[in-house]
């Protein structure tokens, strides 16, 4: 690519995780696995940042043998970025404990199933109320979400009351149209004080404010001597706008959402086509 005249080389690599790196069945395909260890055999630095706990990231970061290559987990939509070679923090930045409660309070308000984590559990209110509806069909959501996140369950009547600690997300669920009808409301009083956004049709999330992927890869990439030109980024999300915006190259894949697509430099094949090998091929050689 080039820059002002100057050709830069692709060195970083960020990738959304679901509907991004893994395919329906959460799983990465094999091509797409041998290109992205071969990017970093060639030194590039892999960036796996997503909506996920960092607990939920660890895995993939292993087959992908980031942790041979320092390779950086962007965790809770950009609330915190960990080094999975040294497992150090590199940024964190949570909510009040005061702006934590007063969420889960006001969420009290609405049918829908908020999630908190605290060391290796994930609390919830009920953990036998647990479905949402999503294109017609039922999912067991606290399941689908406390297992990705490898995460024990534990229920806690007051979720509130409870989150005595600063937070680094809070994850709320529900029907998708539920959400589609009323997450101006959820997020009204909080709208100029957090960073609230869907995720996924039936999930709504907050963060402290202005927290988003791009500031935590510019918080931390900056002071160790990358610019943003020398990236790529793939994503398929409205979290992931930010992303592809401050990436000198943003691919959305084929299955994102239409506003990701109008933003991103170029489309890809989606997930479920190896798209993320498709557009390394066409970039890196390789």
């Amino acid at each position: 690519m080039f820059y002002g005249g100057v050709i830069m080389s692709i060195k970083l690599i960020a990738m959304d995780v679901d509907g991004t790196l893994t395919n329906s069945k959460k799983v990465i395909t094999e091509r797409t696995k041998e290109a992205l260890i071969k990017a970093q055999e060639n030194g590039a630095i892999l960036i796996l940042a997503s909506g996920r706990p960092t607990s939920g990231l660890m895995d993939f970061a292993k087959e992908l043998e980031m942790d041979k290559h320092h390779g950086l987990l962007v965790s809770f939509n950009g609330s915190k970025v960990v080094d999975c070679e040294s497992n150090k923090v590199l940024f964190n930045e949570t909510m009040t404990v005061e702006e934590g409660q007063a969420v889960l309070e006001h969420l009290k308000n609405f049918n829908v199933k908020p999630m908190i984590d605290k060391d290796d559990y994930m609390y919830v209110n009920d953990v036998f109320d647990n479905e949402i509806i999503h294109d017609g069909k039922a999912i067991n959501i606290i399941q689908y979400e406390s297992r990705g996140g490898k995460f024990k369950l534990c229920e806690e009547h007051d979720l509130a009351a409870f989150a005595d600690y600063p937070l680094n997300k809070i994850l709320t669920a529900a029907d998708s149209e539920y959400l589609k009808e009323n997450y101006k409301a959820i997020m009204e009083p909080f709208k100029d004080k957090l960073s609230c956004m869907f995720t996924a049709p039936f999930y709504f999330e907050f963060t402290a404010n202005g927290i988003d992927k791009a500031k935590a890869l510019d918080t931390v990439l900056t002071p160790m001597g990358y610019k943003s030109e020398e990236m790529i980024a793939f994503g398929d999300g409205h979290n992931d706008a930010s992303m592809l915006k401050y990436a000198g190259i943003g691919v959305a894949m084929a299955n994102a959402v239409d506003d990701l697509k109008e933003i991103a430099d170029e489309i890809t094949l989606s997930n479920e086509e190896d798209g993320i090998a498709i557009a390394l091929s066409k970039y890196m050689n390789i």
